[in-house]
């Protein structure tokens, strides 16, 4: 089957995450059939996944990197098949906030979904890891407390991750969302900030979206979400 690269395949949703639903709901053996690049978490929020290359490594709140095999869990993960045809743009030291700028400036791609991979030096970097949940689950929120922050400078890796137009709030996190993984898969995490020296950018947007919810989950299944901490939570949670 040819594979679709114009399509965004989503396993769970952000909101989900936010009461604590953080049983695993694929594996991700059945997630890589839909994509050989993307983001994602691990059962009990158990680190920050990121595949590249049809590989995906979780990286722990001890800051061990590890490659995962295809039995592991996910309760939520965004993958897409990366179009290596699309010619990407040199950029050079530009903040966080200031490559978030000139992306939405120069392209008018902020009511759709687009995927984000920028490969090369950074300055500094700045990720996080939570630390992995026991039964019964925390909500979303309470977990954000109990990160391990980590720090890496003159960086060589690579940054992963989507743009979610604000339209889909809850279904992902509006915005910018980003993991980061170095060269030497020693480092890596939830991007909370960083610097480009000098890498190269790819954009690829999405004309569609697959959106797969785990039906064979009773828990989810009879949940009742409380859209109105839904949006405060995320918003926390995520920065």
């Amino acid at each position: 089957m040819a594979q679709d690269l114009t399509k965004l395949y989503q396993h769970g949703t952000l909101a989900m995450l936010v009461p604590g639903l953080f049983e695993g709901t694929m594996s991700l053996g059945d997630l890589l059939k839909h994509g050989d690049t993307g983001i994602g978490t691990a059962t009990g929020l158990g680190g920050e996944m990121i595949v590249l290359d049809g590989k995906a490594y979780l990286v722990k709140s001890s800051g061990e990197v590890l490659l995962l095999p295809d039995e592991t869990q996910l309760p939520f993960a965004t993958v897409h098949f990366a179009d290596h045809e699309l010619t990407g743009s040199t950029v050079h030291n530009l903040t966080e906030k200031q490559l978030g700028d000139k992306i939405l400036t120069e392209h008018a791609l902020q009511n759709v979904f687009f995927a984000v991979q920028i490969t090369g030096t950074f300055s500094q970097v700045k990720t996080r890891a939570v630390a992995e949940q026991k039964r019964p689950y925390p909500p979303l929120s309470a977990v954000a407390d109990r990160q391990a922050v980590f720090t890496e400078e003159d960086g060589v890796g690579t940054v992963v991750g989507y743009f979610s137009p604000y339209l889909f709030q809850g279904m992902a996190s509006a915005g910018f969302h980003l993991h980061y993984l170095n060269d030497a898969k020693t480092l890596g995490g939830h991007l909370l900030d960083f610097t480009v020296k000098e890498a190269e950018l790819t954009l690829q947007p999405f004309g569609s979206v697959e959106q797969h919810f785990p039906l064979d989950n009773q828990e989810f299944m009879e949940k009742e979400f409380d859209l109105e901490k839904m949006n405060e939570e995320i918003e926390r949670s995520e920065s």
